[in-house]
């Protein structure tokens, strides 16, 4: 009688088990715009605490070395466009 007692109460911790494992979610992987809005936010300086977590979890080290990459593109040709119509 002990043993059954003991076999059903080893299942039932594997089925607990089974069912933390299945409501414990990995995060979803950011998107390109996240990167880029994060990155934007870095540029500016101002940044929410719990965004910050959020895109720390989210994002990818590659992810937001190419949104920065892109946005400092984008500012150097905003840069030159703008001397270049001030010069003209």
């Amino acid at each position: 009688m002990e043993l059954h007692a003991e076999a059903t109460a080893s299942q039932g911790q594997r089925q607990g088990e089974s069912k933390l494992k299945d409501n414990r979610k990995e995060p979803s992987k950011g998107t390109f715009m996240q990167a880029m809005k994060a990155v934007s936010w870095a540029f500016f300086g101002v940044r929410k605490h719990t965004d910050h977590d959020h895109d720390a979890v989210t994002l990818t080290m590659g992810q937001v070395i190419i949104a920065g990459l892109v946005g400092v593109a984008i500012f150097v040709m905003m840069v030159l466009l703008l001397v270049k119509f001030v010069t003209s």
